[in-house]
């Protein structure tokens, strides 16, 4: 098969949370897409499984500490055509990128873009592609103007929520453009009047393995548990205060909120201001290895996510496809892509976000009828194998790079 020599360029690789995109890399790799992998930031070591971590010797990564390279490209480039040098440094550094952390990604990638333009050549790449639509894309573009090989890239929710201020440029000039929901692709053409007609629906590809069915025993302590990064979109406080309602009326519960980052100090202080002592564990970050154990031992898994103040979401949260893999009964909230998954009342329990007496209400009728609870997980399952095939959608996947780059 005639297939691209294609780089990806990311901000970390691997990454824990990130495992639907080295699921892809791996995939499309096996099924003979010569593809290397380049980095804007350095190696992250923590929580990595063995496959992670074996995959980890084989990526070309930049970081500050390799800004002399990064300088030496810029020279390069500086020389050998000056024009577009200037051309491009006005482009980029004459924009607002909407936030001080888009701000300093941007503006690196923008620098990194030249020595990797010199990389690309080198290594006579020829597609591109960023599976986020921020810093990584704005990289692929600046490589892509300077060198003339096509790029692509993947839309996904905190990359274009809110957008940066070079999305519509991006979005012009790519070959092609993925998408992992629906509702991007209409996000995308309401405000960056983007050619639907280039960007593709590709949904990521979820480890299928036969996981061992969580026996959802709905007996008290029902368990519960949700999972994700500590930020302010996962909505875990609504989830807190649903709890709370949950003890005043006599529920005999146990959350498991698994996870890190930035909130995780402000959700433990909240937990027990609300009197949640004993009755809500925070094991932290949980390795890949350990996740199905956490979901073969729980009977709900609630996933409360907000449309942040500054305008961030989730797209289709994996953990959700993960925990319907396991057959275990879900409630999520009616933001972006998740309606794509969960059908209310059909692949689990669809409720308004913000609202902690929805969540309770939610947890309340998967308690008092598992037969039907479980029915709901079955038929979620089903879609995801349907939906979130790796092998179906990591196929789609080459034939746009066969196809539409050749083209």
């Amino acid at each position: 098969m005639n297939f691209p020599r294609t780089a990806y360029v990311l901000l970390w690789f691997p990454k824990p949370s990130e495992t639907f995109i080295f699921r892809e890399v791996v995939n499309l790799r096996k099924a003979g897409l010569p593809l290397k992998v380049f980095t804007l930031y350095g190696a992250l070591t923590h929580a990595l499984s063995d496959e992670m971590r074996a995959a980890s010797a084989d990526v070309e990564r930049l970081g500050i500490r390799h800004f002399g390279r990064v300088l030496a490209g810029v020279l390069h480039w500086w020389r050998r055509d000056p024009k577009r040098t200037t051309v491009l440094f006005r482009a980029v550094l004459w924009r607002r990128w909407r936030g001080l952390e888009k701000t300093g990604e941007s503006l690196w990638a923008s620098l990194c873009a030249f020595h990797l333009a010199r990389r690309f050549e080198e290594e006579r790449i020829e597609h591109i592609h960023a599976p986020w639509a921020c810093g990584p894309a704005t990289a692929a573009w600046v490589a892509s103007r300077l060198t003339g090989i096509p790029f692509s890239f993947t839309c996904r929710a905190w990359d274009i929520y809110p957008p940066d201020s070079a999305l519509r440029d991006k979005l012009h000039d790519a070959a092609f453009v993925r998408s992992e929901t629906q509702t991007n692709i209409k996000h995308l053409a309401a405000t960056c009047n983007a050619d639907t007609t280039k960007i593709h629906l590709t949904y990521n590809g979820v480890p299928l393995t036969a996981h061992a069915e969580a026996p959802v025993a709905m007996q008290p302590p029902y368990r519960l548990l949700a999972m994700g990064r500590f930020v302010g979109k996962k909505g875990y406080e609504f989830l807190l205060h649903a709890c709370k309602q949950l003890a005043d009326d006599g529920v005999d519960f146990h959350l498991t909120l698994a996870g890190d980052g930035p909130r995780a100090f402000q959700l433990k202080r909240l937990a027990r201001n609300l009197g949640l002592d004993g009755r809500v564990s925070f094991p932290g970050f949980v390795s890949y290895d350990a996740v199905s154990g956490l979901f073969r031992a729980a009977d709900i898994f609630i996933m409360p996510s907000v449309v942040h103040a500054s305008g961030d979401r989730d797209g289709i949260p994996t953990v959700i496809m993960e925990a319907l893999t396991h057959r275990v009964p879900v409630i999520a909230t009616n933001v972006s892509g998740i309606p794509e998954l969960i059908e209310d009342g059909v692949t689990g329990l669809l409720i308004p976000e913000k609202d902690p007496a929805a969540i309770a209400r939610a947890a309340l009728r998967l308690i008092n009828d598992r037969p039907a609870a479980l029915a709901m997980a079955e038929r979620g399952r089903a879609k995801v194998r349907e939906l979130f095939d790796p092998e179906r959608n990591h196929k789609k996947v080459l034939e746009l790079y066969q196809t539409l780059v050749a083209r």
